[in-house]
């Protein structure tokens, strides 16, 4: 693939991006600690088991952000860790007898693939929290010099009533929190709401030497020491699902400002949405948890990305079969008007433009990509955008326009697209891309025949699409189709 390089924009430039931001609940101006640099930390899995599409949300939404960022002439420094030690990755690996390094590694590994099939970016680095033991030890250590956290028969919790800023991120106040938490219940601790920094060792766990004895990190001081370890401390952005408001980021924010003695710790908290599967949470316990592998493993990748770009990154995904494949129907069309060698195929009506509004509609089109880009990452804008401009390109290509005269258009919609991770040169799928119009009106077709009861003919198109590799499937939102893999 060949993209253009994004060229540097001025701070003036810059200064147009806009990000909400959790904790205020507005939409800030982006300013960061070092001009020209991001600082940006994303909570990353949990190896014990396969990513699901939940996590392929959060990678996608914050792999645009990159982009966008870098695209405007920033440096990104983007650290994503693996809390590859905790109670879930024990007790897994103690029910299936491996060691649970063997068992993270294997996690780890598909996830890297996963992103890789997703088009991510990958991060500058990526801590694992078993590398990390000295610096989080350094950091516990800290807050009990510091009088924020004690020790207690090997385990250290951090005392929350020492942070008079505690709630601040979920806008909760501490009585709130001890009436509505689901705490458990520990008479070691001086209060419920106290929070373990450093867990002692039970018989068949890893452990870790420490000033508290052997032992491993709790859940949430592990980010706060990754993040000061690898991003001097203070970051620009922190980001992670809307799940991890309450309390991992609220964790983080007391130990990393208790501890560092700045504020804020965090200039943007951006969280993305929740994953719907039609009409309910994704959830194990109603058996509508879907694994990102089963995407990946179909080719559909790609095009789960596009169906993540399609609603905003603060908003619900709500995840269907329909939705995936028509992503991916979309996404054939894109890369359709970025061929350059591709048919002239009618698929609109009304007339052509000329070779000079199409020119000038590229660069309109750039201006209202940025624009809704600028406006706190709105992918969903932005892509309405390329849409618009590869209808404008198939109906010039319709109307007989000279390839020269498309070009500019085409090249502006194969870079924008690139900027939002969506590669429109994949030739794999070529064949597909130029008949998707004809295959889409084939199903009208067929829709048309079904409701007037001429099954044999509804059938026959459906087979005969079938011989051609392409798969008919009729749902109750009516039918859909995608190319066979495999």
């Amino acid at each position: 693939m060949s993209i253009q390089e994004p060229r540097a924009e001025t701070e003036t430039a810059r200064a147009g991006i806009r990000v909400y931001n959790t904790m205020t609940r507005r939409k800030e101006p982006l300013r960061t600690i070092e001009p020209g640099k991001v600082r940006m930390y994303v909570c990353g899995v949990t190896p014990y088991d396969s990513a699901h599409i939940g996590h392929g949300m959060s990678l996608t939404s914050f792999d645009v952000i990159r982009r966008y960022l870098e695209h405007r002439g920033y440096e990104v420094r983007h650290i994503q860790n693996f809390t590859d030690i905790d109670d879930k990755i024990i007790n897994r690996a103690n029910a299936e007898n491996i060691d649970p390094d063997a068992l993270t590694e294997k996690f780890i590994a598909e996830w890297l693939e996963q992103t890789r099939a997703l088009n991510a970016l990958p991060a500058s680095h990526y801590p694992r929290a078993t590398e990390e033991v000295g610096p989080i030890i350094e950091m516990v250590q800290g807050l009990v010099d510091r009088g924020h956290a004690y020790a207690v028969d090997g385990d250290v919790y951090f005392r929350v009533r020492s942070f008079p800023g505690y709630g601040k991120l979920s806008h909760r106040d501490l009585e709130d929190l001890l009436a509505g938490a689901r705490i458990e219940v520990d008479e070691r601790k001086e209060d419920p709401l106290d929070f373990a920094l450093w867990k002692a060792a039970k018989p068949g766990e890893p452990s870790w030497e420490s000033p508290w004895g052997p032992g491993r990190p709790g859940w949430h001081i592990e980010c706060s020491a990754m993040s000061s370890s690898y991003l001097d401390g203070q970051v620009d952005i922190h980001g992670g699902g809307a799940d991890l408001i309450f309390p991992h980021h609220e964790n983080e924010i007391a130990q990393s400002e208790a501890y560092l003695g700045v504020e804020p710790f965090a200039r943007y908290w951006v969280h993305n949405g929740l994953v719907r599967v039609g009409a309910d949470k994704m959830s194990k316990s109603l058996g509508n948890f879907v694994r990102l592998k089963e995407i990946v493993d179909r080719g559909l990748g790609p095009a789960f990305r596009l169906m993540v770009l399609q609603s905003h990154y603060r908003a619900p995904l709500t995840y269907t079969e329909e939705g995936l494949l028509a992503a991916e129907r979309g996404l054939s069309r894109l890369r359709a008007a970025a061929d350059p060698s591709a048919a002239a195929i009618a698929i609109e009506d009304g007339e052509s433009s000329p070779a000079s509004d199409l020119a000038a509609l590229a660069d309109e089109s750039q201006r209202r990509f940025h624009e809704a880009m600028d406006d706190d990452f709105n992918a969903p804008e932005a892509l309405a955008v390329l849409f618009d401009l590869g209808r404008a390109i198939n109906r010039a290509r319709g109307a007989g326009q000279a390839p020269e005269s498309i070009e500019a258009a085409r090249v502006t919609l194969v870079d924008l697209a690139g900027v939002l991770g969506l590669d429109l040169q994949e030739v794999s799928d070529a064949p597909f891309a130029d008949a998707a119009p004809f295959i889409d009106l084939l199903l009208r077709v067929r829709e048309e025949l079904r409701e007037r009861r001429e099954w044999a003919l509804s059938d026959l198109i459906r087979d005969e699409l079938g011989k051609l590799e392409v798969a008919v499937e009729d749902t109750p939102a009516g039918a859909t189709w995608s190319q066979r893999r495999g």
